[in-house]
């Protein structure tokens, strides 16, 4: 998963993985990106610091329940 803002044009980009993607606007400057097979793999929101309200807002990320923990129904790394 990548996180990346940019903010020269206030954007923040959400990607889950690398994939051709198909363009949805969820509403107006929020968009979702979708693989060919319908999987959603990314998300952008535009205008992104002033729908927050505050700049700050993008300043720390902070991860819950993510690491190197194997997926549902498979066996961890180094478990196969």
């Amino acid at each position: 998963m990548r996180i990346r803002y940019d903010p020269e044009v206030d954007a923040l980009s959400v990607l889950f993985r690398d994939a051709t993607v198909t363009t949805r606007d969820l509403e107006d400057g929020i968009l979702s990106e979708f693989d060919a097979d319908d999987h959603l793999v990314g998300l952008e929101i535009l205008d992104a610091a002033s729908r927050f309200g505050d700049p700050s807002t993008l300043q720390e990320v902070i991860l819950e329940g993510i690491g190197l923990a194997a997926p549902l129904g498979t066996k961890g790394i180094g478990h196969g």
